[in-house]
């Protein structure tokens, strides 16, 4: 047996070699200071890519790159409460700009091709051309934080020694919806051309204007945009972000994806008249949410961001899931749409009332405030009451099916719905105890203590050589969803699954695999498995496979967000995801896990090749304050300043969890 480990270990290490080698000769961006990335076009390349946006009421999947020497610009704009017919999931407007039937500039008569030599994304995306004459143009995208248009300004610059006559040809058609397929009444979508009216250009003088692509519905009166306080809008946003939560470590790439993924993570939140709701996004999931994605992978995000819009919309998507809580204990739908009109639960129960109780539980927590726990008691409390309805004789609880909703089979009784239980047991009875209820405090944690015992017994196996878990009974192949368990602090078995989740079967150069033997993998499960790895000390193993992680998914050739899978969605941006890296740091690298409204325990993970990691500004538990991880010779030292400068200071002992009370 030792020597088929030394074996595997020996094959583990060169895969990770090769994935680095990869990661190495693959990098197309480069950091630049301010948490910005830069393509630099080298002669002959051809690349293209696509980035998602958004703002409270548009969205947009801006595709890029260079098509043999051209500039390749299109765009596809998302309107999600422009509701259409039938309204479901799906049903946001969504309008396509090709660059191809775009606006034309002729210089001195003659159409001008854009040649880009470099593109810089730093919360917008921005595109340095040069042309087939002396002019020079600079194009910058984003999206307005509160109105529904994307903008794009374009700077014209004459870099030659004599005059150019510059010509503006607005070649995009308006779109108008057809009335009966429009939940609202008619839609209008068109590209305004502002300050169209370009003078002469003079040597080395420049000249901008902008396009404002907007969607509203026809009878909405006329708005006076102005391009330049949009902008300064969305660059406080994202400097907003920056400047809270920030981590720093001595890699920068991580520290830079980190920064992206905040902006990702918060920047897709919706305007409904439903209130604020986090969506996915990747041109399917707008004006809706999910007991997977926001429930249980952002909302216990955002209370240590701490932005108003990720909290308030985390509170929001709760009061919709607890719309549905009913005597006869039927399962709240997986997901409710159309800015809270309707509901989908095609998949039936896939362990949501796990991840809503999970997520509630944890979000109170973290966010600190007593009076948003006592609203969301009786939603987490339901959520058990009805999985009690769902347990079998093994002491597991049943479900239909998981996140995945049939795409691999999961059995009748399945391992992610069981540790999600788990961990929503655990965060439930701390609150429990927050909220006075001692008895159901006690009743969750021995439940807690009951079901960690049965998913052992009942999950616990040997699967392709590995000691980890089965997914479901019967199941004979590894399953990227065998992290779950360590995710929730389950350590049973943990060292076998570290070496089943990094072994042939399952890691890639994509990461993690959704099973042994297939070619599909979601990032969700990649991340999970990271948090995972440094949650349960095996930091030095999983370093490196997360640093090459995030060097692909920051300066790869599909950057700067982690993706939702592939193949399906084409790795789209979806949100949630990015929220998902932040938990990797804050609760798998720092291990942060709350325990009280002013109460965390803390066991971090310190890479050996670190001298220190800190977090500065988190914002959970009503407080604001920074985490500190150093070393000092072989001992590591946790110090925690508060908002009111004081410190505490506490030697840190291998993989024993230190309490840390806030002021």
């Amino acid at each position: 047996m030792k020597i088929k480990l030394y074996y595997l270990g020996i094959i583990a290490m060169s895969l990770l070699q090769w994935n680095l080698t990869v990661a190495q000769n693959s990098k197309k961006w480069a950091l630049l200071n301010g948490n910005r990335i830069e393509w630099k076009v080298k002669q002959g390349e051809n690349h293209e890519d696509h980035i998602e946006m958004a703002g409270l009421q548009s969205a947009a999947v801006v595709y890029y790159g260079v098509r043999e020497g051209r500039l390749l610009l299109d765009k596809k704009i998302v309107f999600p409460m422009l509701r259409t017919v039938p309204n479901n999931t799906h049903a946001s407007l969504t309008v396509p700009f090709q660059d191809t039937k775009s606006l034309l500039i002729k210089v001195d008569g003659v159409a001008v091709d854009e040649y880009p030599r470099r593109f810089v994304l730093d919360g917008k995306l921005a595109v340095y051309s040069t042309t087939n004459s002396a002019l020079e143009v600079q194009r910058t995208l984003f999206p307005s934080v509160d109105k529904p248009v994307l903008i794009e300004r374009v700077k014209l610059v004459n870099t030659g020694n004599k005059p150019l006559r510059i010509d503006l040809i607005n070649k995009y058609s308006k779109f108008l919806s057809d009335p009966v397929k429009s939940v609202y009444g008619q839609y209008v979508v068109q590209a305004l051309v502002r300050d169209s009216l370009v003078p002469n250009l003079e040597p080395k003088q420049s000249y901008l204007f902008d396009i404002v692509y907007e969607g509203k519905k026809i009878s909405t009166p006329v708005y006076q945009y102005s391009p330049s306080y949009e902008l300064q809008k969305r660059e406080d946003f994202v400097k907003s972000l920056a400047d809270d939560l920030m981590l720093e470590t001595p890699n920068d790439t991580i520290n830079t994806a980190f920064a992206f993924a905040k902006i990702r993570a918060t920047e897709s939140i919706y305007d409904t008249k439903g209130g604020l709701m986090h969506g996915p996004g990747g041109l399917s999931y707008y004006a809706a949410i999910w007991a997977n994605d926001q429930a249980e992978y952002a909302n216990p995000f955002f209370p240590f961001l701490g932005n108003r819009n990720g909290n308030e919309s985390a509170i929001n998507s709760f009061r919709h899931f607890a719309h549905f809580m009913n005597s006869d204990y039927k399962p709240i739908p997986s997901s409710i749409v159309a800015e809270g009109d309707s509901y989908w639960n095609g998949a039936k129960d896939r362990g949501d009332m796990a991840m809503i109780a999970y997520g509630a539980s944890r979000y109170a927590l973290a966010l600190g405030k007593k009076d948003i726990a006592v609203e969301l008691w009786p939603l987490i409390h339901w959520c058990f009451e009805y999985l009690e309805r769902q347990k079998t004789s093994e002491g597991v609880y049943r479900s239909d099916s998981d996140e995945l909703e049939g795409r691999a089979p999961a059995g009748k009784i399945n391992l992610s719905t069981n540790s999600i239980a788990y961990g929503a047991f655990q965060s439930a009875a701390d609150l429990a105890h927050e909220l006075g209820k001692e008895d159901l405090s006690l009743q969750y944690r021995r439940q807690a203590e009951e079901l960690r015992h049965s998913i052992v017994r009942y999950f616990g196996a040997d699967v392709q050589g590995y000691s980890t878990y089965r997914y479901y009974d019967g199941n004979t192949i590894l399953r990227a969803w065998i992290c779950l368990p360590m995710t929730m602090g389950i350590t049973e078995r943990s060292a076998g699954t570290v070496d089943a989740l990094l072994s042939k079967y399952l890691w890639t150069n994509n990461g993690i695999l959704t099973q042994s033997g297939d070619k599909v993998f979601w990032d969700r499960a990649t991340l999970y498995a990271f948090k995972g790895f440094f949650m349960t000390g095996a930091t030095e193993r999983a370093l490196p496979y997360f640093k090459y992680y995030s060097s692909m998914r920051l300066l790869g050739d599909h950057v700067p967000y982690p993706v939702e899978a592939w193949p399906e969605g084409g790795q789209r941006h979806l949100s949630a995801e990015s929220a998902l890296y932040c938990r990797v740091i804050t609760e798998g690298l720092f291990h942060i896990v709350p325990t009280g409204f002013r109460k965390f325990s803390i066991s971090p993970s310190l890479p050996k090749e670190w001298k220190y990691m800190r977090l500065r500004r988190i914002k959970a538990f009503d407080r604001v304050f920074d985490i500190e991880v150093s070393r000092k010779g072989k001992q590591e030292f946790l110090i925690v300043k508060q908002q009111d400068g004081q410190l505490i200071q506490k030697p840190i002992l291998s993989q024993q969890a230190i309490s840390i009370t806030l002021n």
